[in-house]
């Protein structure tokens, strides 16, 4: 579980807190762009929840994505086409509004990163960010947490994913496109508060989880998106439930959400109407998901795709 928290926590970042100035600095570069790859089909899935005057359709999401995946076309499409709104996990915001936010809370005061680290935790974490080429000083001013996004979101930018090619950000510009509403499950404030409430010695072994599993998380990051991809869920929640080892980090970022969710589509349920709702993929994936919770409110959920 610790790997998919992890990618839970940079799909934060990536689809919509936006990452500190220092992490935009900082975040190496890509390798030189090569031609764009051939078109791969995707067919990610589908959930619905309906009544006599009422259709949610219920879209797991990855937040960045490779180029070349094609994925809007058929039964995604038309849900897409015949709602009104699209709801996602946030609304998106202007970048310097992001940043903004970002650094109001992530900051230390008085202290810096390192000097919260035991001598076996500095020694891994410098040579990391030594590894990545990035000063270790640029980070001292950062909270644990935000150090740990920033890393988690690293792999992304070096295998060339990005967030433009994300399925939120081609959803939103497909909605606006067709003049549809655009609402949103939380607030960036909420998101945000998310971390940074989380107990100082939680966030030390969240950044500790990313620099130890920094080289990993590529293989990760790929087979989660290739079971997006292919539509399987089942793989999805397998990953996540392998070695659940931080069950407060995970109800915080992960299940807690996902029931708070299930309370918004029950009562959406009241209103007439057509909405497509776009979170990410592990929120649908697995024990604990959106579907579970809403089955426990007695919602069914049916597969459409």
């Amino acid at each position: 579980m610790r790997h998919v928290i992890r990618t839970i926590a940079a799909a934060i970042a990536l689809t919509g807190l936006g990452l500190s100035p220092v992490a935009r600095a900082q975040a190496p570069v890509a390798k030189a762009a090569t031609p764009a790859p051939a078109p791969r089909q995707m067919k990610p899935a589908l959930w619905k929840v309906a009544d006599e005057d009422t259709t949610i359709y219920l879209f797991g999401t990855v937040h960045a994505l490779p180029k070349g995946l094609v994925w809007l076309d058929g039964p995604v499409a038309t849900a897409l086409e015949q709602s009104s709104e699209l709801v996602t996990e946030i609304p998106e915001l202007p970048a310097a509004e992001q940043q903004q936010k970002v650094m109001a809370i992530g900051l230390l005061e008085g202290e810096t990163l390192r000097s919260l680290m035991g001598d076996a935790e500095r020694a891994s974490y410098e040579a990391l960010l030594a590894k990545l080429k990035i000063p270790a000083q640029n980070f001292d001013p950062l909270e644990p947490w935000l150090a740990g996004i920033t890393l988690a979101v690293m792999p992304y930018a070096i295998a060339g994913y990005g967030a433009d090619d994300g399925v939120e950000s081609v959803l939103r510009k497909a909605a606006l496109a067709k003049g549809k509403k655009l609402g949103a499950l939380e607030t960036a404030d909420y998101q945000l508060a998310l971390f940074d409430g989380l107990p100082r010695e939680v966030q030390l072994k969240f950044l500790q989880g990313a620099v130890k599993d920094f080289d990993r998380s590529f293989g990760i990051i790929g087979t989660m998106t290739e079971e997006w991809g292919s539509g399987d869920p089942d793989g999805l929640g397998k990953l996540m439930n392998e070695n659940m080892d931080d069950p407060e980090l995970a109800d915080r970022l992960l299940f807690q959400r996902n029931r708070n969710w299930a309370v918004w589509v029950r009562q959406r349920l009241q209103q007439p109407g057509t909405v497509f709702v776009a979170v990410g993929a592990g929120h649908l994936a697995g024990p604990g998901s959106v579907q579970d919770a809403l089955k426990r409110q007695g919602v069914e959920t049916v597969r459409v795709q």
